[in-house]
């Protein structure tokens, strides 16, 4: 599978932008699908996963509450709904999949997803 984030571009404190996850081959219905950011200087980090299913969401604490990921898999589809930007939250976000069994345990770990995108720049400004 071949994952293609996009949607990121330039945004203010408190504005909201919608992140896409689009993937050419094997349908994003047969994965587990997660996104993670990596800012400037640090490391990648986990920011919100779905089960296959569709049916579980998985948040960090930085973005609970401001954001949400849902899929439309007759669309193919995976999304990050950012509400509330802040500037830390400028980093360049990458989705990804996992088939990894005991996904509830381990879909902090990007080691566990087997599939990246290309990631797309969000830049949050104050």
């Amino acid at each position: 599978v071949q994952l293609q984030a996009s949607g990121g571009g330039l945004a203010q404190t408190g504005d909201s932008l919608r992140l896409s996850c689009t993937s050419s081959g094997r349908a994003v219905s047969n994965y587990h699908m997660g996104w993670f950011r990596q800012a400037p200087g640090k490391e990648r980090e986990f920011v919100a996963a779905v089960r296959r299913s569709g049916d579980v969401t998985y948040y960090a604490d930085y973005v609970k509450g401001r954001f949400s990921i849902s899929r439309r898999n007759a669309l193919n589809t995976v999304y990050l709904q950012m509400n509330g930007l802040k500037p830390e939250d400028t980093a360049v976000y990458y989705c990804a999949a996992s088939t990894t069994a005991s996904y509830s345990s381990l879909y902090l770990n990007a080691e566990r997803y087997g599939y990246w995108g290309k990631g797309t720049q969000v830049t949050v400004s104050s």
